[in-house]
């Protein structure tokens, strides 16, 4: 069986270990949404993964509605993407752009006062981060049928604005609660056209997309994001084992390079599962490398790798506070703790301060 230290190809991109770096909002960008210098810092310093998957970057106004996260679908995001593209690749590194539309969960306070959108009008629960403080969010309208070729649109260009800036391929953002997720699942998707109703016409939107961006990226550097088997930000389905199994496989009909999935156990601690594991499904429906996330360490995602279920893991937090993880490893070193008050601020401190092994040694 595979190493987690052992290299993997993952279409065109040729990755030196299995340690994959997950995508993690830190919100560094400015209030325009464009990335800053210290973010150039920040992935460098992480460059040792055998790919990085960037924080999730909004491909239009429309999509984003977190404060001081980066976006893409400007010249101006997209040529501050540069030199942090540039800096990982100077350090030897990969790394891949994570497209992000949030639906319902952008706040009108990003819009000038305009309703977000999502599959169908829902609200979504709890609170949204605003530049004011948490908000209430907002009552979502539909996305019309006739809006879907201006959605396409939109994540054509950002993915050509993420190859400009350098970038090694994209991941399109289908979890987590987020627009096309709220397509996927029947607890928030109440349409009855051909975005809605049976599975077929559920993942729909997912396979649109992925066509589009695939056809702009080549499908050798495209991947997808999915959360199958519980409940996040108010977002469920009544057969996910069905539903993902189908969107699986037409994803590997598409042919992308690979495919991401966040799923907690049962007692994950950030999000957890309410059925049981999709993977396994997953594993028999998509033939390309399948990349497992959520709550793992060295040892346990070894084991992961050991069952066959999956062919790399991606470790989020862990990366935070290890920039030097596949490091430490492979040294079986211990792993220094998170500061959760500090991932979304704006400054260095913890940021680009956490030691790597060397730094403590010396």
């Amino acid at each position: 069986m595979p190493s987690l230290l052992d290299p993997i190809r993952i279409g065109a991109i040729e990755a030196p270990n299995r340690i994959f770096m997950a995508p993690l909002t830190r919100g560094r960008a400015d209030r325009a949404h464009v990335p800053t210098p210290i973010m150039a810092e920040y992935y460098a310093q992480r460059a040792s993964a055998g790919l990085i998957i960037s924080e999730a970057t909004g491909i239009s106004q429309e999509g984003l509605g977190w404060p001081f996260a980066p976006g893409i679908w400007s010249d101006a995001q997209a040529e501050a993407w540069e030199p942090v593209v540039k800096a990982v690749h100077d350090r030897g590194g990969r790394i891949v752009c994570q497209l992000w539309h949030m639906g319902r969960l952008v706040h009108p306070d990003f819009l000038g006062g305009e309703r977000p959108v999502s599959s169908s009008a829902s609200t979504a629960p709890d609170q949204a981060h605003t530049y004011a403080g948490k908000k209430p969010y907002a009552e979502a309208r539909a996305l019309e049928t006739d809006e879907i070729p201006r959605l396409l649109a939109d994540y054509e260009r950002a993915t050509r604005n993420a190859l400009a800036a350098g970038f090694d391929g994209v991941q399109i953002h289908a979890a987590n609660g987020y627009l096309i997720d709220e397509f996927l699942r029947d607890g928030p998707n109440r349409r009855t056209d051909a975005y809605g109703g049976p599975i077929e016409n559920r993942i729909r939107l997912l396979r649109e997309v992925t066509e589009r961006v695939a056809k702009v990226a080549g499908a050798d550097r495209t991947g997808v994001r999915l959360s199958p088997n519980g409940e996040i930000q108010g977002v469920n389905d009544s057969e996910p084992h069905a539903l993902f199994g189908a969107a699986a496989a037409a994803l590997d009909e598409i042919g992308i390079a690979f495919l991401e999935m966040r799923e907690p156990g049962p007692n994950g601690t950030f999000g957890k599962a309410d059925v049981p594991p999709v993977a396994p499904v997953i594993r028999e429906r998509f033939r390309n490398p399948l990349i497992l996330n959520s709550d793992y360490d060295g040892r346990s995602g070894q084991a992961t790798l050991d069952s066959g279920v999956c062919d790399a893991i991606a470790f989020g937090r862990t990366f935070i506070a290890n920039p030097d993880l596949p490091a430490r490893i492979a040294a079986d070193a211990p792993l220094q703790k998170d500061d959760a008050k500090t991932w979304y601020s704006q400054g260095p401190e913890g940021y680009v301060d956490y030691p790597t092994l060397a730094q403590k040694a010396a």
